[in-house]
């Protein structure tokens, strides 16, 4: 499995952010997945923020509902994520991660993009 990701940078406090993951399934038997993006904030625990099931239930936690619209494009295989009115304290290293099952509401993701750093700053 392989996920690359896309975006981040600077953005100004009430802009918005938008990411990309490219992930690669080709060496693996997956018939069910869960892709998903994960924050951390300097000094504190990663984050789900999203996740995705293949079928496409997805799962929005509390912080980002209602702004993070998610997409997936099947033919080019890339997770977008769209997070609307960034703030100062969403700040932090952006992941996408992956994992070979629907149990997508979950720290523990199996697969990881290399992250991307995200700094909000007017």
């Amino acid at each position: 499995v392989q996920l690359e990701v896309s975006g981040g940078g600077s953005v100004q406090p009430g802009d918005t952010l938008r990411l990309s993951c490219k992930y690669s399934l080709s060496d693996v038997a997956f018939s069910v997945y869960c892709l998903a993006w994960f924050r951390q904030a300097p000094g504190k625990e990663r984050e789900l923020i999203v996740s995705m099931e293949d079928e496409g239930e997805i799962y929005y936690s509390s912080s980002v509902k209602g702004r993070a619209p998610i997409s997936v494009n099947n033919a080019k295989n890339t997770l977008s994520l769209v997070l609307k009115s960034l703030g100062y304290g969403e700040a932090g290293t952006y992941y996408c991660a992956l994992r070979g099952d629907r149990l997508c509401v979950t720290q523990a993701y199996n697969y990881w993009g290399q992250g991307t750093q995200v700094t909000v700053s007017s």
